[in-house]
């Protein structure tokens, strides 16, 4: 299952490189802000439709928390991110991402002001598109100079 796809991290590389030759022109064009809401509303929409399809995969065709977590290892692949797991149960599943490979690959790549757009901006969109009652709490990031992400997903009634 998620083992034999291609890692995220990999996944966004190669879609940033895309993503910044097109954003570019974009801003050029119709300036900064502008441009950050077309891509920002576009990685939403993205994100929403790969968590339907990744919810469709999921035993019996039901979403649940513990299938959104077996996918966890697409995150990780490739030692994309350093979790440290707080909680993990049918209904709760708490973590902070203590290193993240995405945040220094977007700066490597020249584009740590579009890191949040690229990726953090799609982790509650993807609850949304993977099942209405996964939601996500978190209240910083390293994408935004914190020490670490605040991930705590929940699964509502």
């Amino acid at each position: 299952m998620a083992e034999d796809r291609l890692g995220i991290l990999e996944q966004r590389r190669i879609e940033a490189a895309f993503a910044k030759g097109i954003y570019e022109e974009m801003k050029a064009e119709l300036g900064e802000a502008r441009a950050k809401a077309i891509l920002s509303r576009a990685v939403v929409k993205l994100a929403k439709e790969s968590a339907a399809a990744m919810a469709k995969e999921a035993p019996g065709g039901e979403p649940s928390l513990a299938h959104f977590i077996a996918l966890q290892p697409l995150w990780t692949k490739g030692d994309a991110l350093q979790i440290d797991t707080l909680r993990k149960d049918e209904t709760h599943y708490d973590f902070n991402v203590t290193r993240c490979r995405y945040a220094e690959m977007y700066r490597e790549m020249g584009l740590a002001d579009l890191g949040a757009v690229l990726s953090c901006n799609r982790d509650g969109a993807f609850c949304d598109g993977y099942h209405p009652n996964l939601k996500l709490e978190r209240t910083q990031t390293i994408m935004g100079g914190a020490t670490h992400c605040d991930f705590r997903y929940r699964m509502e009634e």
